[in-house]
């Protein structure tokens, strides 16, 4: 379970920014740069000056069991880099650091202006402005270039130049870098003013209503004590970091092992084995080009956590066995040996992963039933080495693939899923019992007439299937290999048509079911546009030169008996295909489905189909 150990307090803002300058307080590595832009930094500094809150930020203490590589504030001196520090600031760095910035460090400010174009800044404070009843304290703050001059016309003419102390005293423009260190600047602004006494009360005036908000200023802070675990600290930063960046698993191990071995870059490591994955299949967009490292650590754990089962195992320890888990917190703690241990032989899974995919014809990542089920599949499949090869290997892992996508059993929490893929399905290859996920698989007949989104998995399965059983084109008589799929732009479309179906008074959840879809190429869908069948099959031999005949067994191969659909018989078409889905999907699952009638489901809402065309009089295209 996730330990917290935690602290709430306010502090003063300048001994934070202080502790951030001398390196006590640092951030971990996963943070990402600072952002803020000129905007952001002047509404900042107005914030504080009307002493308005402006968030909390927090902190875990350093010596406890989460160690993150530490690096200073963006801007901190360079002798703050070899400081150990006390604390890492897990939410408030971009406001710490925009502080830190503008009020103490003398050098310019690199921000980005409302363009996001990159520009150097000081800031000042419009000493009259400030002292003002009815004026924005945000309009008394000023940014200057980093010249201290603010012209116009291209540069020929000057608003505002604050190049030199004394225009800045003349000019009563109080610079924000001097907001605690004020003496120095004191000093000067009433001499300049040879110690004229309405001068000297303005000063102080200025000192006690708008600096003094700064030096009284207290930052409401949550320190995590040192105790806290890794996933919770990862849990407490996404609840209370909601606006800035997500931290995922991924971004905690890489401090994590940056801080166990100097040097050592884990993202750098993760784009290597991504490109690798990449370059393994030639298809642009392939299932592999979107697998995220975090996916690659929840494979990485599970065989981690399996070798560390079978050890205990093997050794005769007293104790429980410790689980096989790829959760977030196994994640956390997974030591940086077992990444160097296991990436190698895991990356090989995932490309294994990848070539098993592309066998059951399916090519692109928007094509694949569950995403998340790639993260069993590569485990698997590292620990299988050359053994996938094998004909009865691969049916038992393809059967066990296609019961989890029609049994639809990957779209929720499935970590524990995972856990007995790894161990269920190695144990089926080497002759124990079916894996529980074909056991909990089942399909029910109802199921098809409900599936109309593209976006489902059993959706997408059907997809795939077809084409695996040899679907060719109906204009071309093409199968859909994967040479066609993409230069073809092959998709799912309707056999009978949208606009026919609609026309002939049809119901929604017939036409759109994906009972009336198939893979069809682009230019064989501009053909078909919404017009009958028996007129767009009428289309197709001019079209594409085949005999009907063919035509008739390019249909077939679609699991459509062709004589209904020259005949425009939707209902009897309907029925028909539907049972031969049916058998198809039984055929891939190896187990029989549910016809039995049940009530009725709701409807899928259905995903519209983006089809490019060009005008064409004598095509009516569907959309």
């Amino acid at each position: 379970m996730p330990r917290v150990e935690f602290d709430s307090t306010k502090k003063p803002l300048d001994d934070l920014l202080k502790r951030a300058r001398d390196g006590q307080i640092q951030l971990p590595d996963f943070q990402r740069g600072w952002v803020w832009d000129d905007e952001g930094l002047r509404s900042l500094l107005a914030s504080i000056s009307r002493s308005f809150p402006v968030g909390a930020v927090m902190t875990l203490q350093t010596g406890g069991d989460v160690r993150f590589k530490p690096r200073a504030i963006e801007g901190a001196p360079e002798a703050s880099q070899q400081t150990s520090p006390e604390s890492l600031l897990l939410d408030g760095q971009q406001r710490i650091t925009s502080l830190y910035q503008t009020t103490m460090r003398k050098d310019v400010v690199d921000t980005i202006n409302s363009k996001k174009q990159k520009i150097k800044r000081f800031y000042y404070i419009d000493m009259e402005m400030a002292l003002r009843d009815e004026s924005d304290r945000f309009d008394a703050i000023i940014g200057l270039p980093e010249s201290k001059i603010e012209t116009k016309n291209f540069g020929k003419d000057v608003i505002r130049d604050l190049s030199s102390e004394t225009s800045e005293f003349q000019q009563m423009m109080f610079p924000t870098n001097s907001i605690f260190d004020w003496n120095h600047w004191q000093t000067g602004f009433v001499a300049h003013w040879k110690y004229d006494g309405d001068k000297t009360q303005f000063w102080f005036r200025f000192l006690n209503e708008v600096l003094t908000a700064f030096h009284q200023y207290q930052m409401p802070v949550i320190e995590l004590g040192r105790r806290t675990s890794r996933e919770a600290v990862c849990l407490v930063f996404e609840k209370v970091n909601t606006g800035g960046k997500k931290l995922d698993a991924f971004e905690l191990l890489t401090a994590i092992y940056a801080g166990e071995e100097e040097g050592f870059h884990l993202r750098d490591e993760w784009s290597v084995i991504l490109q690798g994955l990449r370059a393994s299949i030639a298809l642009k967009d392939h299932p592999l080009t979107r697998v995220e490292p975090t996916e690659f650590f929840q494979a990485l754990s599970l065989l981690y956590t399996r070798d560390r089962r079978a050890s205990h195992i093997a050794e005769h320890r007293t104790g429980d066995a410790p689980a096989i888990s790829c959760t977030r917190e196994t994640l956390l703690n997974v030591p940086l040996w077992a990444y160097k241990k296991y990436s190698s032989k895991l990356e090989e899974g995932f490309r294994k992963a990848g070539k098993f995919l592309f066998s059951q014809n399916i090519y692109w990542f928007r094509d694949v039933p569950y995403k998340s089920q790639i993260v069993p599949l590569a485990a698997i499949l590292a620990e299988l080495g050359d053994k996938w090869e094998h004909d009865p290997v691969r049916k038992k892992l393809s059967n066990w693939y296609w019961c989890g996508v029609f049994g639809e059993l990957y779209g929720g929490a499935i970590e524990t899923r995972f856990a007995k893929d790894l161990s269920d399905v190695l144990s089926w290859i080497d002759g124990g019992n079916e894996p529980t996920t074909v056991r909990d698989a089942g399909f029910r007949a109802e199921r098809l007439n409900t599936m109309t989104s593209r976006l489902s998995a059993a959706y997408k399965g059907i997809h795939a299937l077809l084409m695996n059983e040899g679907a060719r084109d109906f204009r071309s008589g093409q199968p859909f290999i994967h040479t066609t799929y993409f230069d073809e732009a092959v998709d799912i479309h309707h056999i009978f048509p949208r606009a026919w179906c609609q026309k002939e008074g049809i119901k929604r959840e017939a036409f759109d079911s994906i009972v009336n879809k198939t893979p069809l190429s682009y230019r064989t869908n501009r053909v078909i546009g919404g017009d009958a069948p028996s007129r767009y099959l009428a289309r197709l031999p001019e079209k594409g030169g085949a005999a009907d005949t063919d035509i008739d067994s390019y249909l077939a191969s679609h699991l459509i008996d062709p004589a209904l659909l020259r005949q425009d018989s939707f209902d009897e078409f309907f029925a028909r295909r539907r049972e031969a889905l049916l058998l198809l999907i039984e055929k891939a699952t190896g187990k029989p489905a549910y016809r039995e009638a049940l009530p009725e489901e709701p409807l899928e809402e259905p995903l519209e189909e983006i089809i490019p065309y060009e005008d064409d009089e004598e095509e009516d295209t569907e959309f």
